[in-house]
């Protein structure tokens, strides 16, 4: 295949091993692997978008292109995520989920936390490895409006998007130091906010039991 890159970029670090399908499907390939990362599917989506950073950073692809591309395929991954999300039957998922201990009393609350809190999941979890793919799947199951999900994604992507463009244009070859050190602070800031998510849910979880405590009582 002639390739869609007048000149090979070398990649640092861990991006190396992505040079070669850029050189060969440019614009196509960061679209399809952001495509597919967004609904589940296993590939490098985060890091094809860094290594087109970089190629764009070099003259070798338009940044704009890179960016209405990005957007477009992961505004479209999650709204397919979403679909798969939505039209997995209930019932179906309860009847599976008792072996991982998931109860209609569970999976409801976890639907009334992502109603009120839904929209800042959506775009803080397009930043964080393994929400980002799970997140319109979620959305959908949980039952979330769709045009309330879309609003707060396409936020999300934007900012995503955006954010890994500039570092990638503008870090170069030092950026595999940068994504090292993004991906832990991210990883942190996913063990803190599960750590603050199961605080809420216990201690709502103790309010109803004192208030069922109390109203049993009184009776």
């Amino acid at each position: 295949m002639v390739s869609l890159i007048a000149a090979t970029v070398v990649l640092p670090g861990i991006l190396a091993h992505l040079g070669p399908t850029l050189d060969h499907y440019g614009y196509f390939a960061v679209f399809g692997f952001l495509l597919l990362e967004d609904f589940g599917v296993p590939v490098p989506g985060e890091t094809i978008l860094i290594a087109a950073a970089i190629y764009a950073g070099a003259g070798q692809l338009n940044p704009v292109v890179i960016g209405l591309l990005g957007v477009t395929a992961a505004v479209l991954g999650d709204n397919i995520g979403f679909a798969i999300g939505h039209l997995v039957e209930r019932n179906a998922l309860l009847r599976y989920g008792r072996f991982v201990m998931l109860t209609d009393q569970r999976l409801r609350h976890a639907e009334e936390f992502f109603d009120h809190h839904g929209g800042k999941i959506i775009v803080i979890a397009r930043f964080v490895e393994g929400l980002r793919q799970a997140n319109g799947i979620v959305a959908g199951l949980t039952g979330m409006k769709w045009l309330r999900f879309l609003f707060f994604n396409v936020i999300g992507a934007v900012l995503w998007v955006g954010c890994w463009l500039t570092v990638g244009v503008t870090a170069g070859s030092h950026i595999t130091a940068v994504y090292n050190g993004i991906t832990h602070y991210s990883l942190i800031a996913a063990i803190a906010a599960a750590l603050i998510v199961l605080a809420v849910f216990l201690l709502r979880r103790a309010k109803r039991r004192r208030s069922v405590e109390h109203a049993d009582a009184l009776d």
